[in-house]
């Protein structure tokens, strides 16, 4: 007899990954994939959207062809603030456009010009991103490239977009339209004024649950497939349906993503200008986070780090912590010389580091190059996580992702938290289990 599984898609910036999950949501096969970046029509990266659809589609295929799996479930769970618009016909008119691309200064001025910017961003719960306010690509596309605007039947947030290549569906759910698009007007619980005076909201489908799911005929049966979820949300997802006391959760990766589902207050003018941020939850509820670019910037060190002191790049995987070392960065008697060079300038990292460079030469080995690097790295990690806390007073803290396996960065997290409750999840596919999660626990 062939195996039930649950089918999720995971789709992050760098690696594009499948899971099998059995019905008790044990993960029984994973693959992924690496697609090189293509150009958009103006010369910016961004991911090329044919050989995702395509890995999609034949990866279910193939599926179906085994006869060790019988599919009953489909999920997605994929990064956040990117839109896929379609046509009339259901295919792309636009690409992926890059959520680092540049926002035009003169649309910038005149977008706040018409909708104060203190004002909209404290509603919708968005700092000023350009185009990691997945709205404003919408306001983009209408203001700088009207004919193709006027192609777009449906703008769908990714998730939604990799559903509706199954479904035929086009929806939208509370996880993608919460996640710092500028779209939502958190304290009216519906599109901000903004989206219905420049009536982008013609161009956004009907909105249904994150918990929804389609009955379609997959494989030659039917299968649910649900409706995807944004990944940071779905992470979380799979803790909000466990756990019911207070807790935050540090999601690490690319981002570092601190998650707090029980906020105590509004979000403040100076929590905004330091990336703070309103999320929605799959219940539809307000999830405080703070965030920063956390693996991106350990990935960029390294780099230069790898290259001054000519080691591998994996060299750093096996370091661990030096004592020593440890305790003279965290005693202040060893200044913390890095300073982040892809973190966004806000006032909270000024505070942290007031130098404005480092120089990786001054230090005579990679490994104590290295600790100085995560220290760094580690008290950022504290004030995201002071920031998203606010004024909750819950000491329980969940930490999961790829940073839960470097030794240093824990070692350190361990010393300056130490009046927290820190569990950690060695939990690689938190986004992947959250979105079967979905199918499962709602089914």
């Amino acid at each position: 007899m062939p195996q039930p599984v649950i089918a999720i898609f995971d789709i992050g910036k760098t690696n594009k990954k499948f899971f099998l999950f059995d019905e008790n949501l044990n993960e029984i096969n994973e693959t992924y994939v690496k697609f090189p970046t293509i150009k958009d029509e103006d010369g910016d990266e961004c991911d090329d959207l044919d050989k995702i659809t395509q890995w999609a589609k034949d990866t279910v295929e193939e599926l179906c062809r085994n006869p060790e799996y019988d599919v009953k479930a489909l999920n997605f769970s994929t990064y956040g603030a990117s839109f896929v618009s379609i046509g009339e016909d259901g295919k792309p008119v636009t690409p992926i456009y890059n959520y680092l691309k540049d926002f035009p200064e003169d649309l910038h001025e005149a977008f706040y010009k018409r909708y104060p910017e203190t004002s909209i961003n404290q509603t919708t719960a968005s700092p000023t991103l350009g185009m990691l306010n997945s709205g404003l690509q919408l306001y983009w596309l209408k203001k700088k490239k009207p004919e193709t605007f006027r192609k777009i039947k449906y703008s769908l947030h990714l998730p939604q977009y990799i559903s509706y290549l199954f479904t035929g569906e086009a929806v939208t759910e509370p996880t993608s339209i919460g996640c710092h698009t500028k779209l939502w007007d958190f304290p009216k619980g519906d599109y901000h004024e903004w989206v219905y005076e420049e009536e982008i909201d013609k161009k956004l489908p009907r909105q249904v649950p994150t918990t929804h799911s389609f009955e379609k005929v997959i494989c030659g049966k039917k299968v649910q497939v649900g409706v995807g979820i944004h990944d940071s949300s779905s992470a979380l997802a799979s803790y909000l349906i466990k756990i019911k006391e207070p807790f935050v959760l540090i999601s690490t990766g690319t981002w570092s993503i601190t998650l707090n589902p029980f906020p105590k207050r509004e979000l403040t003018t100076a929590e905004l200008q330091n990336d703070c941020l309103n999320f929605l939850s799959i219940h539809g509820k307000t999830v405080k986070a703070s965030r920063f670019f956390l693996g991106y910037e350990l990935d960029k060190q390294l780099e230069k780090m790898n290259a001054h002191f000519s080691r591998e790049a994996k060299y750093y995987k096996d370091i661990l912590p030096d004592e020593a070392l440890v305790q003279s960065l965290l005693s202040g008697k060893t200044s913390g010389t890095f300073y982040p060079e892809t973190i966004a300038r806000t006032p909270l990292v000024k505070e942290i580091f007031p130098d404005n460079h480092w120089e990786i030469s001054a230090f005579s080995d990679f490994d104590t190059a290295y600790h100085h690097l995560v220290f760094g790295l580690a008290r950022m990690q504290v004030a995201s996580l002071m920031m998203a806390k606010g004024a909750s007073d819950t000491k329980k803290v969940y930490i999961d992702g790829g940073f839960v396996h470097n030794k240093v960065f824990i070692r350190f997290l361990t010393e300056l938290l130490e009046d927290y409750e820190l569990v950690f999840s060695d939990f690689p596919l938190g986004s992947a289990y959250g979105a079967a999660l979905m199918l499962k626990a709602f089914s």
